[in-house]
């Protein structure tokens, strides 16, 4: 008996396009992530930007800054991580020259000298451990004061409303801060605002020698910052920040669970030679009522 052989059928003419057509998109969307690499719009991430690991200090992080109308007098920005204990970073040309030598000019008729927090009372005292001059500049006071610090604002996520008034700060040969906290450990101190969250010190001159903002608690390789062999004997006492008229730097005094750091324990080594100028703006957890 005879067997009739079976009709092998060849693939449909749908299958075929329906193929074509998705190999068709494939080629074209390859093309098109080209070309957004090509223009810039899209990225590939490289292993050697990858996070720095934990308290690494020998693979800093550097974020190029978007300029804004204004921004070309200021020089190159760039935000650099520095540490994660504690988190702090600094925000290069943060302000521009005529910046500084305004905030410089409008606290000199008042400087007086500095005083610490009683930490039993929550007073002002006279103390030692402080022996710089500074003054206060009443937030929102005038033009320049009202953008630098919503510049502030946009830096750290904080609003404005949350931030004390600046404080100018002059440091003379000798003088110095003693290593401190910015957070309270007193209830007096925390009743307007609550506790002090983070805290902005931008420099307003350059110093030739010393002056250093230095955190003797930070955690990981200190020495391994590009600056180390220009920093005093007190700089080389814990991560130091040397002043650089314009720079920013923002460290914060509690943790992201809300906790007080005890790593943000910092000072301001002694000025060897020249002149330190600085601004500090503290800033809240809720609105400061200033």
């Amino acid at each position: 008996m005879a067997v009739k052989g079976r009709h092998v059928r060849g693939p449909s003419r749908r299958t075929a396009s329906s193929s074509t057509l998705i190999f068709a998109m494939i080629i074209m969307f390859s093309f098109l992530l080209l070309i957004l690499l090509a223009l810039g719009i899209l990225s590939i991430p490289s292993s050697s930007r990858g996070s720095p690991k934990a308290h690494d200090l020998s693979t800093m992080v550097h974020n190029t800054v978007d300029r804004g109308d204004g921004d070309e007098e200021r020089g190159d920005q760039w935000v650099e991580v520095i540490s994660w204990e504690p988190r702090a970073v600094i925000y290069h040309n943060f302000l521009s020259k005529e910046e500084c030598e305004y905030l410089i000019n409008l606290a000199k008729p008042n400087m007086q000298k500095s005083t610490v927090v009683d930490s039993a009372t929550g007073k002002s005292k006279d103390s030692r451990v402080r022996t710089s001059s500074g003054t206060f500049l009443a937030r929102g006071r005038d033009k320049t004061i009202r953008e630098i610090e919503k510049r502030i604002a946009d830096f750290t996520f904080i609003p404005v409303e949350n931030g004390e008034g600046l404080q100018v700060l002059h440091y003379e040969v000798g003088q110095k801060y003693e290593p401190h906290y910015d957070y309270f450990l007193d209830e007096y101190n925390t009743q307007n605002g609550g506790q002090r969250i983070a805290t902005v010190l931008m420099y307003l001159s350059d110093v030739e020698e010393g002056g250093e903002t230095v955190f003797p608690s930070a955690k990981g390789n200190i020495s391994a910052v590009p600056w180390w062999n220009e920093l005093s004997e007190c700089g080389k006492g814990g991560l130091s920040v040397k002043p650089k008229m314009g720079d920013a730097l923002l460290f914060w005094s509690m943790k992201p669970d809300a906790t007080l750091d005890p790593s943000s324990l910092h000072g301001g080594c002694p000025v060897i030679r020249g002149n330190k100028w600085s601004s500090t703006k503290w800033m809240r957890v809720h609105e400061y009522k200033a």
